[in-house]
């Protein structure tokens, strides 16, 4: 009886370890991938919106259009760099777009060290700073889009883009692919603020 009891005994005192073993390393591993994650996401969209940026400062930097009936003295031609707000548009949008790529650095080293507080802050208040110029850069190239495409008969400003309709294509699709990186700029600040949040 008594040796009985002795293992009884040990059998429960061997079994109450193992039970408690796999319970605290369970949720630890949750965390750590969860920033990883979102750091790899944070890589991702931030080539995006280096894409869109480019791409909008590219189009919109190419945009010309001569039309085909003109004389040696007088011709129709419309370019971006005549109007002030395009121009604007163009050197907002490769600002933000060589922003991205200097941010690409910074973003890698979340991806290594996701728990790092110093990078990711950094990142969220340049992202809200590029995000601010992007879209105050596409917000004033829309106007400008909208009153070429409509005109404005209380100010008999005429719309143009029925005679120049390449050019207009070329600048609205600049401001498309800016809205683009807005809201790949906004989705980086987001993304970046939960991951601070919950650090």
């Amino acid at each position: 009886m008594k040796s009985g009891d002795s293992t009884t005994i040990n059998v429960q005192d061997g079994a109450t370890p193992k039970g408690k073993g796999p319970v605290p390393e369970a949720p630890l591993p949750s965390p750590g991938g969860w920033k990883k994650g979102a750091a790899i996401f944070d890589f991702v969209l931030r080539l995006g919106a280096m894409v869109s940026a480019l791409a909008a400062a590219a189009a919109m930097g190419t945009s010309d259009q001569t039309l085909p009936f003109f004389t040696q003295f007088f011709q129709f031609q419309a370019s971006y760099d005549d109007l002030p707000t395009f121009q604007f548009f163009v050197v907002a949008m490769a600002i933000v777009a060589g922003y991205l790529v200097l941010s690409l650095p910074f973003s890698i080293v979340c991806i290594v060290r996701p728990h790092s507080v110093g990078p990711r802050l950094l990142l969220l208040v340049l992202d809200t700073v590029a995000l601010t110029l992007a879209t105050a850069a596409g917000a004033a190239a829309a106007a400008i889009v909208y009153l070429a495409h409509n005109g404005n008969p209380n100010t008999n400003w005429l719309a143009i883009c029925q005679q120049f309709g390449d050019f207009c294509q070329k600048v609205s699709g600049a401001v498309v692919a800016s809205f683009v990186s807005v809201v790949a700029l906004v989705t980086l600040v987001v993304v970046s603020a939960i991951a601070l949040r919950r650090g």
